[in-house]
């Protein structure tokens, strides 16, 4: 390990990762510039960063491409949740060369900024004068047994190379929000897609858990088919119904899920209220031309029933089985 007061800790498996960043070191020290007296250190589970935090100063890598197995099994973005704010560090992504999307999406993550292969003297130098500024520290209250929700998958690609770009249009030309876009929205509606929907439950409970505030929840959807014109128009109708801080996603086919931050039982009914009296003003029709008659189920937190965000959901979906079952209509859960 280095000195612990001027040391690199490089979380990776790859060798040749490890190899470059000393060689870098190597150089910069005959040259006596802005890298000596630093040392590279390897960092094999990031369990170690937080059991042996870096001194203050100390510069943290941790490779996109590492995936730790066992107990402790985490993604990349995983790595990043519990490490942000624990360490007083500057943290980096190192992802694969000529990813335009990677500084954001490891903003977005936790760490200070993104890194490019190979490593080479001049960009650790860069990284030295680099600081994203203090983030908040994550709660550390027990957060039973269940896994942390994972973010979607494509965005994590997105992270690692970058692949969210189109194959026939140069990266240059897209904006860095179109690639993240491409990961946590349904194509059909603009809604959130289910992926998206699952963390952000995780996320919505967890906060409305730890600041003991309302959070409700609600499904809504309809038994037959629609076209996508229809479902596009019902995404409207949930948009101007909600507010900016609502989480609206559409769950599969033809149901949706709502995340309604600081909101009690009431207001989630008036806003239900709202999307199924402006959906029933528009008379939308599914596919075989028979009106669309929407069904919305609440459920509410806290309650003495919800313990955890599966017990949320479940309340919701009970709820609005019920009310598909009855034809339509809102029903509010009474767990």
């Amino acid at each position: 390990m280095g000195d612990g007061l001027r040391s690199i800790r490089i979380a990776t498996h790859d060798d040749s990762v490890l190899a470059s960043a000393r060689a870098a070191i190597e150089s910069s020290s005959l040259r006596d510039d802005a890298l000596a007296g630093w040392s590279v250190a390897q960092v094999e589970n990031w369990r170690e960063l937080i059991e042996a935090p870096p001194a203050p100063g100390d510069l943290v890598i941790v490779d996109a491409w590492m995936r730790t197995t066992g107990p402790d099994d985490r993604n990349v973005y995983e790595v990043l949740r519990q490490l942000s704010g624990r360490t007083r560090c500057r943290t980096f992504l190192l992802v694969d060369q000529n990813n335009a999307e990677a500084q954001s999406i490891a903003r977005f993550c936790g760490a200070t900024g993104s890194l490019s292969r190979p490593i080479s003297a001049s960009k650790l130098t860069s990284l030295l004068g680099l600081n994203g500024g203090p983030r908040p520290t994550l709660p550390t209250q027990d957060r039973g047994t269940a896994r942390e929700d994972q973010l979607p998958e494509a965005l994590l690609e997105t992270l690692i190379t970058g692949a969210a770009f189109s194959s026939t249009e140069p990266p240059q030309r897209q904006s860095r929000d179109d690639a993240l876009l491409k990961a946590v929205i349904d194509p059909v509606t603009g809604l959130f897609n289910f992926s998206f929907l699952s963390y952000k439950l995780d996320e919505e409970f967890k906060r409305a858990r730890r600041f003991h505030a309302p959070l409700a929840c609600a499904m809504l959807g309809f038994e037959s088919q629609a076209s996508d014109d229809v479902l596009r128009e019902l995404a409207a109708i949930f948009l101007d119904a909600s507010r900016d801080t609502d989480v609206l996603g559409r769950f599969d086919e033809n149901s949706f899920l709502f995340l309604l931050p600081n909101t009690g039982p009431d207001g989630a009914e008036i806003m239900a209220r709202r999307v199924a009296d402006s959906a029933d003003e528009r008379r939308l029709l599914d596919l075989v031309g028979d009106r669309i008659d929407i069904a919305i189920g609440i459920g509410n937190y806290p309650s003495p029933d919800i313990d955890q965000r599966e017990d949320l959901y479940g309340a919701a979906r009970e709820a609005f089985l019920e009310a598909r079952e009855a034809g339509g209509g809102i029903v509010v859960s009474a767990l």
